[in-house]
């Protein structure tokens, strides 16, 4: 857990704990408490690395590449 806290921290991660803060900001001044929940979840997000894509639940294999120089050989028909 203090590993998925402290490293791999890119620009998006910081900008996702950023807006996560200024909604939880915003919902305390204004009592707005749903958008406080949302802004908890946008903070967890980031502080996690958490979402669709951040911890590659979106990934797909590589194709292999199929052995092009085998020779082709060709049949003549009649």
């Amino acid at each position: 857990m203090k590993y998925a806290l402290l490293h791999n921290w890119s620009f998006i991660r910081a900008l996702r704990l950023l807006i996560g803060i200024i909604i939880i900001v915003q919902a305390v001044m204004n009592k707005e408490w749903v958008f406080g929940i949302a802004g908890i979840f946008f903070a967890c997000m980031a502080l996690f690395n958490q979402g669709c894509c951040g911890t590659g639940a979106c990934y797909t294999p590589i194709k292999k590449e199929i052995d092009s120089s085998k020779a082709i050989t060709y049949e003549e028909l009649d």
